[in-house]
């Protein structure tokens, strides 16, 4: 079964390829040239997509009662080794009609930037960097997913030069659980700032908090691999991988066989084979890719190239990180794609930004809300009233084709 899965990913992938190849328009000439020389490569010898083991952290206990509320997944969740090989978790939602997931923004707490000099000044506690109704939001979400832009480490050496390498003491781990973190995103271009030992320091740290690290591993097969929650007798995939540093020997490494690195996507034929396979075996896939241009509020060729083909690989979400600015929201066919949260608590910039809330029903998603925020002086709190309506109204600007209604409610314009 498994073989049959990963021909049907293959297959899929290679039609993804195709469409990048035929999709290029002008500009970048020299990247997409090197870039389309790579999609030659479709039929050499392909790394099985598999999966690695990962520690239990954060789930629901497995009882006769959780197999009454999930009786589709009942052979999976008898099969605890499985689950371990696979990444898959038993978890509790609040309600058991949805499940609802929270997606922020950038977050970097290095002590040697303003963002935790500033906050320890002000007594170290969680709501001096976030405010108290975002924290809420967060926690009280079933499922909270963080983009984690820089390594926990003490050790290794600041990668030679790179203008801004990032790095946090394990310490500061806990302010992800503060907030109800319970996915790290690590597919980003400041995972490896401190090298191998950074990121295998980081993976530990992450895994001794019960915080599931996504899109970096200590090799291609874990770097890949999704994280999987069984919960009101579904199965939800996430998945995150990186294009940033579109170069040759980027100074963030990719994964390989027997290295650690970050799961990249420069060429998407293997994660649109990561997607598919995913799908194959979830109910609903969420698709998280850090990509596009710093500072620049509209997608650039990559990010509208790539996005159908991680839809059309089987993706029901899709949602971005880099541009350190909010960009506009699309639909692929019937799938969302927020190309950038922004930052969300990085650095001491006055910058619009927000929370990504998703609900998931048994027959998909139920709804997709930004709630705006603000992030400014090294703080970023709710935003209500005129303010809230200023950044809707500037994210509907970005967004043509879209509908966002007066609550941050998302969908297509006639759905």
């Amino acid at each position: 079964m498994v073989f049959l899965l990963t021909l049907g990913g293959i297959t899929l992938a290679g039609l993804c390829v195709l469409l990048v190849v035929s999709g290029f328009q002008k500009a970048d000439a020299d990247v997409r040239n090197k870039y389309e020389s790579v999609q030659s490569s479709i039929f050499q010898e392909r790394i099985p997509v598999s999966q690695t083991d990962s520690s239990n952290g954060g789930e629901a206990e497995v009882t006769s009662e959780l197999f009454e509320e999930n009786p589709r997944y009942g052979k999976i969740l008898a099969d605890e080794e499985y689950m371990a090989q696979n990444r898959i978790y038993p978890w509790e939602a609040s309600s058991t009609d949805e499940v609802t997931l929270c997606f922020t923004g950038d977050i970097l707490m290095d002590d040697e930037y303003a963002i935790m000099s500033r906050l320890k000044s002000r007594g170290g506690s969680l709501d001096e960097g976030i405010s108290e109704d975002l924290i809420r939001v967060l926690r009280q979400s079933d499922i909270t997913v963080v983009n984690n832009e820089f390594p926990y480490t003490n050790r290794g050496t600041p990668t030679e030069g790179k203008t801004f390498t990032f790095r946090a003491d394990t310490d500061a781990v806990s302010y992800l659980g503060d907030m109800g973190a319970d996915v790290a995103i690590v597919a980003n271009n400041h995972t490896y700032d401190f090298g191998e030992q950074g990121l295998l320091d980081t993976l530990d740290t992450l895994e001794q908090a019960s915080i599931h690290a996504l899109g970096a591993g200590r090799n291609i097969k874990e770097a890949s691999a999704p994280v999987y929650f069984i919960v009101n007798d579904m199965k939800i995939a996430l998945i995150a991988a990186t294009q940033i540093e579109r170069l040759d020997n980027p100074d963030t490494k990719e994964a390989t066989e027997t290295s650690p690195g970050v799961f990249r996507c420069w060429n998407p034929e293997r994660l649109c084979e990561v997607i598919a396979q995913a799908k194959a075996e979830s109910d609903f896939v969420i698709v998280c890719v850090h990509w596009g241009t710093e500072n620049e509020s509209n997608p650039d060729w990559a990010q509208t190239d790539q996005a159908p083909l991680y839809a059309q690989a089987g993706a029901d979400l899709i949602v971005g990180d880099h541009p350190h600015c909010l960009q506009g929201i699309t639909y692929c066919g019937n799938t969302p794609v927020l190309y950038s949260l922004g930052n969300f608590w990085f650095n001491s910039k006055t910058l619009d930004t927000g929370l990504l809330k998703v609900s998931i029903g048994q027959d998909g998603m139920k709804s997709l809300q930004f709630i705006p925020a603000i992030q400014s002086d090294c703080r970023v709190k709710m935003v209500y009233d005129s303010e809230k309506e200023r950044i809707l109204s500037y994210l509907r600007s970005l967004s043509p084709g879209v509908q966002i209604d007066s609550e941050g409610y998302i969908s297509q314009n006639g759905s």
